[in-house]
């Protein structure tokens, strides 16, 4: 299939080079030059603006938006929307609100066309590893992105799946980041509690090597935890400061909009707060596996 790809940042671009690696072609635009140049090297073709982008697609037209949540997703919509026809899709596979989603959703079929919030996992090792991907939107419009989602995710039959109507994309996404703050703050924490027992001088770059073989708390974030204590285990050239996205806030908020009881969640987010103004391990480690499995930017110390 052949569709647009909006924002080639990061994940955009790996998404896009995934997708042509599959056989599958993509028009990319984005405001850096670079990020546009860079696809033609790849295989890719170039737009000049979002009516250039959409003119290189036939019907049903399939326009991919990667660009930051909230006011960019909700100026390329608009942009876009008198250049689309009924039948065709947008989808946001950023983070945006669920909510948000839903509304969008709402407005566009009122033109016939479809809006599919696609909640993306993976960061930086997508393309290599493929992305997790959790679909909301409707059976007609899961039937024209199928090719794509096969191909982006880890393989055609796992990895990704249609988890329900408009908005829970974007939900199941938002609760999977919340999910994250927990697991990466025990982590923390429990490396944070052993680099403490300074009787016993422990390696935690080998004891995190340990644990990522047959233990029950091995994970993918372990790995990328024993990946950033290979330079060294105090972490030094890092600072505490640990931010926060947004998608664990809406979770909290959600959570006590449920009164779902999210503690864990909840405490882990207020850690995140805490992280900007002290200089503890914990804090640095949580912000060395932010930089591990999403490119995320840390901050260093200067000096």
């Amino acid at each position: 299939m052949k569709l647009a790809m909006i924002g080639l940042g990061k994940m955009g671009a790996n998404m896009a080079q995934r997708l042509l690696q599959g056989g599958h072609e993509v028009v990319g635009f984005d405001f850096s030059a670079d990020a546009v140049k860079d696809l033609e090297t790849k295989g890719g073709s170039a737009a000049s603006d979002l009516a250039h982008a959409v003119s290189q697609l036939a019907a049903p037209r399939v326009v991919w938006l990667m660009v930051p949540a909230g006011d960019p997703v909700e100026k390329s919509i608009a942009a876009l929307r008198p250049l689309l026809k009924s039948g065709d899709v947008i989808v946001d596979g950023g983070n945006s609100l669920y909510k948000d989603s839903q509304r969008r959703a709402e407005s566009l079929a009122t033109d016939g066309v479809h809006f599919v919030d696609v909640g993306t996992s993976g960061g930086v090792w997508g393309l290599a590893e493929g992305y997790s991907m959790m679909v909301g939107g409707s059976d007609a419009a899961l039937q024209v992105l199928r090719p794509a989602l096969e191909c982006l995710a880890p393989a055609a039959d796992r990895g990704w799946g249609h988890v329900g109507p408009s908005g829970s994309g974007h939900f199941v996404k938002m609760v999977h980041n919340g999910i994250e703050y927990g697991l990466m703050q025990a982590y923390a924490e429990g490396f944070a509690l052993m680099r403490k027992k300074e009787a016993y001088d422990l390696d935690l770059s080998q004891i995190a090597e340990i644990w990522r073989h047959g233990s029950v708390v091995r994970s993918w974030l372990l790995d990328l935890t024993a990946r950033a204590l290979e330079d060294g285990q105090d972490l030094s050239d890092l600072d505490p400061w640990v931010p926060d996205s947004g998608e664990g806030r809406w979770t909290v908020m959600e959570s006590i909009e449920l009164a779902s009881p999210a503690p864990v969640i909840a405490l882990s987010l207020m850690e995140r707060f805490t992280s900007r103004d002290d200089d503890s391990f914990s804090h640095r480690l949580l912000s060395a596996m932010r930089n591990q499995f999403g490119g995320h930017a840390v901050k260093r110390k200067e000096g």
